[in-house]
């Protein structure tokens, strides 16, 4: 059996990223639960009709993974601009086709310091709010009522918006709303994960209301999604009882600000993103995401990340994010948000000045056509990724490094197959 076969093998294999669609193609029938190694996951597994789950596995980020042709590519709407900065067909072997990319931020100072790193991602939200291109943003934030937890939001305000600004490093189920966007039958914007979006463009195919309702699709390049156990060992070394937490903050409030604890009894505990994400062994990284093809949104319209010379803070400064525009959605979008004094441009950057402040990005594309002969090694399907240029990236590495990623992966895979099912499937914190 191929991880293709159905979403119960996908959540065997551990390449299930929790996105949530399988709640919302399901009308809730069946839901996300989290599971005692901190993750989220579809539960029951046998709840899916047949029809449902072969619409499911076309769109699942476990089973397959793609970019999002811009279906104005060959049109350039902005031929006054300097073509060295603006080209609707330039392509890259890592970061894919683009229509522009360089550094931007929040125009508003709260935003910009509120939000994660630069805030471009509130302020374009914002701007589709306010400018009338959508009348709701699906997105996610914290739950009031579980402060460990997150939830998906739809927000209809900019003061809604903004206020479920900031990075969330805990799992995540932002297409369990998906459902209730459409319903709406009025343009939505949404806002999530790379592999989120990658599942919402596949799933047109089966819901032609995705491209009647949504028109804009914004993302963050991930550096991967933390399993609950992560924010659980901060816990541990706050001594902290996870029941005492009232909020939590992972970035934000600075850039890239500290992750912050408040407790139901007042107190406040701090820690910076340096100290928080020093040791990767303590990443509690999802197994997906150590095989995503496509962590830099390329069924994205806009794309922002941190802009780090050498991919890590060296301490606080303003906020600036680099964006990669890859849409006339995104370039419009952008354009107005410039015009409405939201969001302010910086200097245009290459490929190649991406790839210094991406690094880690770069290395692990270059290592996944490696990694997926290591999950075939293991009798694991790997991710379908055509069109992201993987094996083009993988003939970068040595023999030497080649093997070692494939070794590597097939362990890891195998490793994850030999333990108990039972242990991943009980219902966790």
């Amino acid at each position: 059996m191929t991880t293709g076969d159905s979403i119960a093998e996908v959540v065997a294999n551990d390449l299930c990223i929790g996105c949530g669609l399988c709640e919302a193609a399901t009308g809730g029938r069946v839901r996300m639960q989290p599971t005692t190694t901190g993750s989220l996951r579809p539960r029951p597994l046998d709840g899916f009709t047949a029809d449902e789950e072969r619409a499911l596995l076309r769109a699942c980020p476990g089973v397959v993974a793609s970019p999002r042709p811009d279906p104005d590519q060959d049109h350039d709407p902005y031929p006054d601009r300097d073509p060295a900065a603006t080209s609707a067909t330039a392509a890259d072997p890592v970061w894919g086709a683009h229509r522009w990319m360089g550094l931007a931020w929040a125009a508003d100072p709260d935003v910009r310091f509120r939000a994660a790193t630069g805030g471009v991602l509130t302020a374009l939200a914002s701007q589709a709010l306010a400018g009338g291109r959508v009348g709701a943003v699906l997105h996610v934030g914290p739950d009031p009522d579980r402060p460990l937890r997150n939830r998906w939001v739809l927000s209809t305000t900019v003061d809604d918006v903004v206020a479920n600004s900031g990075s969330r490093y805990a799992p995540t189920a932002p297409l369990a709303g998906l459902a209730a966007a459409l319903d709406r039958s009025e343009p939505f914007a949404v806002v999530a994960k790379p592999c989120d979006l990658g599942a919402i463009d596949r799933w047109a195919a089966v819901d032609p209301r995705i491209d009647q309702w949504c028109p804009i699709r914004l993302t963050m390049v991930c550096g991967g999604q933390s399993r609950a156990t992560k924010t659980l060992g901060l816990l541990d070394r706050l001594d902290v009882a996870a029941d005492e937490v009232a909020s939590i903050d992972y970035r934000g409030n600075g850039n890239p600000g500290p992750t912050r604890v408040v407790t139901t009894g007042g107190r406040h505990h701090e820690v910076t993103y340096l100290e928080m994400w020093e040791d990767e062994s303590t990443w509690a990284v999802e197994t997906r995401c150590k095989f995503c093809p496509d962590a830099l949104g390329e069924a994205a319209d806009v794309a922002a990340a941190d802009a780090w010379p050498g991919g890590a803070p060296t301490g606080e400064d303003e906020g600036f994010n680099a964006i990669v525009i890859r849409t006339r959605a995104g370039w419009e979008l952008v354009d107005e948000a410039v015009a409405a004094g939201r969001l302010v441009l910086g200097e245009p950057i290459d490929p190649r000045r991406f790839d210094e402040l991406q690094p880690h990005q770069v290395r692990k594309k270059e290592a996944l056509a490696a990694r997926y002969r290591g999950l075939a090694d293991a009798g694991v399907a790997p991710i379908a990724a055509d069109g992201l240029r993987l094996d083009e990236l993988g003939r970068r590495l040595t023999d030497d490094q080649a093997i070692g990623q494939r070794r590597g992966a097939a362990d890891r895979i195998r490793a994850i197959r030999a333990a108990a099912d039972d242990d991943r499937c009980r219902p966790g914190p």
